[in-house]
């Protein structure tokens, strides 16, 4: 003979018990993981070669990392100054694209 489970019966699987301590997790192993493999990617010849196509530096997307990677290490003076390069290389190449037509 089978029993079939009410919904009124306990699962333990599905209860969740406070245990009373506050588990802090801390992500920057995984991030940092997830930002080596992007650097990884923009380092990669033919990833720079698509990039480049379609106008893309590969070189500024690099500071940008440096930039992320800076933010969330909490060195924000120099998490500003790589973000800064990078808009500043930016809105010179759209300038220089402005006035010849070419891809910035």
């Amino acid at each position: 003979m089978r029993f079939m489970a009410s919904k009124n019966d306990y699962d333990l699987l599905e209860t969740t018990v406070d245990t009373g301590v506050e588990i802090n997790l801390d992500p920057s192993a995984e991030i940092a993981a997830v930002i080596d493999d992007l650097e990884s990617l923009l380092k990669n010849g033919e990833v720079i070669g698509k990039l480049t196509a379609g106008g893309i530096n590969a070189s500024l997307a690099l500071v940008a990392i440096d930039g992320l990677r800076h933010y969330l290490a909490g060195e924000k003076a120099s998490a500003a100054d790589d973000f800064g390069t990078v808009a500043e290389e930016i809105r010179a190449r759209l300038a220089i694209a402005d006035v010849t037509g070419a891809k910035a």
